[in-house]
């Protein structure tokens, strides 16, 4: 299996079916950080639903059109990233954060994200890169704003959640907008947040 360091304490690596019992155990504690904008620890709330959550995304891996990423912190996963949808024929895919406390302040979810970006646009060939989050979303607007991206536009009382209904913007990075990061001291800023339409 491979990591790829994000910090000296910190790796991103594939997240599988095989490791539920882990997942679940992070979803609980993500809760709260999750459930404000968009249902997604709520899809795992036992070992069964979580065990088909992962397999979802491995079964989107083999043909393609998605995979999700763990972000392991001194040993404990504490959020992760995902290409919600990959479509390589077209060129376009997106892409999704999420985080639990622990796992805030220190950058790992924009270092994690800037290694998908440079996946998808130097190792795939892709055109464009997506970041679908709500309006109210301040940490996840930050995050597509710390990687360049553009607002494309917001979509008006998009999807109801809480008792509310969320504008979602959309936001987005062209290759030809891609500059491959310096790494060292990638890791400074920091944001966490959602996994949209996982």
């Amino acid at each position: 299996m491979y990591a790829i360091p994000l910090a000296d304490d910190a790796e991103l690596r594939p997240l599988e079916p095989w490791q539920a019992p882990e997942f679940l155990e992070h979803m609980d504690r993500a809760r709260v950080n999750t459930d404000p904008w968009i249902p997604w620890a709520s899809r795992s709330t036992d070992l069964e639903s979580a065990r088909a959550t992962l397999q979802g995304y491995a079964d989107r891996q083999a043909s393609d059109t998605g995979r999700i990423f763990g972000i392991w912190l001194e040993g404990t996963l504490v959020g992760g990233v995902m290409f919600v949808h990959f479509d390589a024929a077209v060129g376009n895919c997106e892409i999704g954060v999420w985080s639990e406390t622990a796992g805030e302040g220190r950058g790992l979810i924009s270092a994690a994200v800037r290694q998908l970006i440079d996946y998808a646009f130097t190792e795939r060939g892709m055109h464009r890169v997506e970041w679908w989050s709500s309006s109210l979303n301040t940490r996840s607007r930050a995050v597509a704003q710390r990687m360049g991206m553009h607002l494309d536009g917001t979509l008006r009382e998009w999807y109801p959640h809480n008792g509310i209904r969320h504008d979602k913007e959309v936001w987005s990075l062209l290759a030809t907008e891609w500059a491959k990061p310096d790494t060292d001291g990638a890791a400074t800023d920091e944001v966490a947040n959602e996994p949209t339409g996982a």
